[in-house]
């Protein structure tokens, strides 16, 4: 991680001239048709406090966070894309020192794009560029190179499927989530079918590469997937997206296996599915259960509330349900209540949330978190408190 701040700018510069240069030497197919730039981003504060009981101590934090998002269509056939994240954390957490900081700027791609431009005592201020991509399509191909997303999850909760990009439910500040460092080769044999290619690297160069086919039959969306999963686990997968009834039914799985051992190992086994209701009202429900063979042993609450996950380790339990409910009190106010079921930790996670529409880019919100688990043989109480004003633009 670099820390010094020419160093910053220097790269940036670097990358400034990269894009600069692709507009340069990729002019449109059509001259008559005008490139065209978007940006859009947001600014936020969100206030966090942490405590295990009303009578213990509290801590504080605060981050205040603008991202930037940038796409460029050069012509019919071509874009790119660069998003930045800037964050300033202030507060008791930060005074923590290098453990939580760290943990905070690691960037896991395999090009470090995060900065620290200033780490004091009590305050910490972070830039990483999440999306930095080019992407190429002609007719039925697509090609997108750099660091971006791939979403081959189809579930609300948890996604086995989604190899290249796990993430944490809770993480719910991070709607972007997180980009890998790939290659990712699309083709589209019909409007209702994909055959995809994906490499990523990491920052230890562990490879993920894998392939997916999704289609459409019988009124649902069906897809394999098969690959190797950070140079250490064979991986097989399935998952589905359909309706019964007025309900959305979704669902998906994989098993990872240690590639020396495969086929003779049983592997990590990791099965999902959920119900989904949207009423009249803008209402909805959902609820899903998972399921794993080999859920993880020893954690703690970071394990749980960590942004970046493997797909292989989302299980903390041999069994788990979901259950959530938003409510749309008036077009611009919604409450949302959530629980979690952890029958291995003896443990459950509550979360009630209100979210206010102040204008149209203004968004106001009150979230709460409550955990409560047994970890290593030792009942642990969380709670975390976190209110939020976004604009959008």
């Amino acid at each position: 991680m670099k820390n010094n701040v020419n160093d910053f700018m220097s790269i940036n510069q670097r990358i400034v001239l990269c894009l600069l240069a692709v507009f340069i030497f990729f002019p449109s197919v059509s001259q008559e048709k005008e490139r065209k730039i978007e940006l859009k981003g947001y600014f936020s504060t969100l206030q966090t406090v942490i405590f295990d009981s009303l009578s213990g101590p509290f801590a504080n934090e605060n981050l205040l966070h603008n991202r930037l998002n940038f796409k460029a269509y050069l012509n019919d056939h071509l874009t790119i894309g660069a998003e930045f994240r800037n964050r300033l954390f202030t507060g008791d957490l930060t005074m923590l020192g290098t453990a939580y900081t760290d943990l905070i700027g690691m960037d896991r791609g395999v090009v470090d794009m995060s900065w620290d431009l200033l780490r004091e005592q009590s305050i910490y201020l972070n830039s990483r560029i999440d999306r930095l991509w080019i992407d190429y399509n002609y007719r039925k191909i697509q090609v997108t190179l750099g660091r971006q997303r791939i979403n081959w999850g189809q579930t609300l909760v948890w996604n086995p499927n989604d190899i290249f990009n796990a993430y944490s439910f809770f993480d719910f500040d991070y709607v972007e989530k997180p980009g890998s460092d790939a290659l990712r080769l699309q083709y589209y044999p019909s409007s209702s079918s994909v055959a995809e290619l994906a490499f990523k690297l990491d920052n230890e160069y562990d490879l993920t590469a894998a392939g997916l086919f999704r289609f459409n039959k019988f009124g649902y969306d069906f897809q394999f997937l098969a690959g190797l999963v950070n140079s250490e686990d064979v991986v097989m997968g399935a998952g589905w997206s359909g309706s019964v009834g007025s309900l959305s039914f979704r669902g998906e799985g994989s098993w990872f296996s240690p590639y020396e051992q495969f086929p003779k190992s049983r592997g990590t086994i990791l099965v999902t599915s959920g119900l989904e209701k949207v009423f009249k009202n803008n209402s909805s429900a959902a609820i899903q259960l998972m399921y794993s063979n080999n859920p993880l042993g020893f954690i703690d609450f970071y394990s749980i509330l960590g942004g970046e996950l493997s797909s292989k380790n989302l299980a903390f339990s041999e069994f788990t349900a979901f259950g959530q409910f938003t409510w749309a009190i008036t077009p611009m106010l919604n409450l949302t209540v959530s629980s979690m079921w952890f029958p291995d930790l003896d443990g459950y996670y509550a979360g009630p949330s209100l979210e206010y529409s102040l204008a149209e880019n203004v968004d106001f919100s009150v979230i709460w978190q409550h955990f409560d688990a047994v970890l290593a043989g030792v009942r642990n109480i969380i709670n975390l408190g976190f209110l939020r004003f976004k604009y959008s633009f």
